[in-house]
């Protein structure tokens, strides 16, 4: 995998090496050293660094004591409207009682002393346990902010540039190439392509947006023509494909042509 982001890091994302691969031959991103981009800090910009992160601190801690403050007010206020009414329903209900007991033909002095629960009572009011104050910690995703970080200095806009830079060697082998070239021809015929290791391939093919369509194939690479492949494999892929609702599609690299072949299989439900 390799990170990508723009010189001034407005852009933070990890993406696989062959959509870098084929970002940087598109000339669409460049590759950047980020560890060598990153200078030894200088005594001033650290301090500068680490007074702006005292002053976040400081910052958040005012901004939850004020929200602790308006809570504890909002709070404050809701617990004596309850209680208001809570006394309120009270006093109906023993009011309700007295005049009941009247109709029974009890004067008010022997209700009050046969049901002294029944009379209106002050009663304390619980105190909540406060809750403990949360703080954020606020995690840069880029160091475009940092004054020791210089990434112009260490961009690469080739693949040759970086391989000679020591940076970046992917891909090496025949099946990296390949691998690179097929998400290449892939992506310029207008798919959109996934991580396909869930379903037995390579790639999963989409024809549009990941999140709004299925995708119909699990492409696997084949490294060039000569590449071996078993009947067994073309029997796995095609049952594992269509039991998952998808076509398996074998795409084969030429290096000679410089063209990508495909062939598409299903199960056919028979057997």
């Amino acid at each position: 995998m390799a990170s990508d982001s723009d010189a001034d890091g407005k852009i933070q994302l990890r993406v696989s090496n062959d959509k870098a691969y084929v970002w940087d031959v598109e000339e669409l991103a460049v590759l950047i050293d980020d560890p060598n981009a990153h200078q030894p800090p200088s005594a001033e910009a650290l301090e500068h660094w680490n007074m702006e992160r005292e002053a976040s601190a400081i910052q958040q801690i005012a901004i939850s004591e004020a929200e602790r403050v308006s809570d504890k007010a909002a709070k404050l206020s809701s617990s004596e409207e309850a209680i208001r009414k809570r006394k309120e329903r009270e006093a109906k209900r023993a009011a309700a009682a007295l005049a009941k007991a009247i109709a029974e033909g009890i004067s008010a002095e022997e209700f009050a002393q046969a049901s002294p629960d029944r009379l209106v009572e002050e009663r304390p009011v619980t105190p909540s346990k406060p809750a403990a104050p949360t703080f954020n910690v606020t995690i840069p995703a880029s160091s475009s902010e940092l004054e020791w970080y210089a990434p112009r200095g260490h961009a690469h806009p080739t693949l040759a540039s970086a391989r000679a830079a020591g940076v970046w060697s992917y891909p090496t082998t025949p099946y990296e190439r390949a691998k690179c070239h097929v998400f290449q021809d892939l992506w310029e015929k207008g798919n959109f392509m996934g991580g396909g290791i869930k379903f037995g391939g390579d790639f999963l093919v989409y024809p549009g947006d990941p999140l709004r369509y299925h995708s119909h194939f699990v492409a696997t690479v084949i490294a060039s023509p000569k590449a071996p492949l078993m009947p067994m494999e073309v029997v796995a892929h095609g049952r594992l494909g269509t039991a998952t609702k998808k076509s398996h599609l074998f795409c084969e690299w030429d290096e000679q042509t410089q063209e990508v072949t495909y062939f598409s299989v299903e199960w056919a439900g028979f057997g």
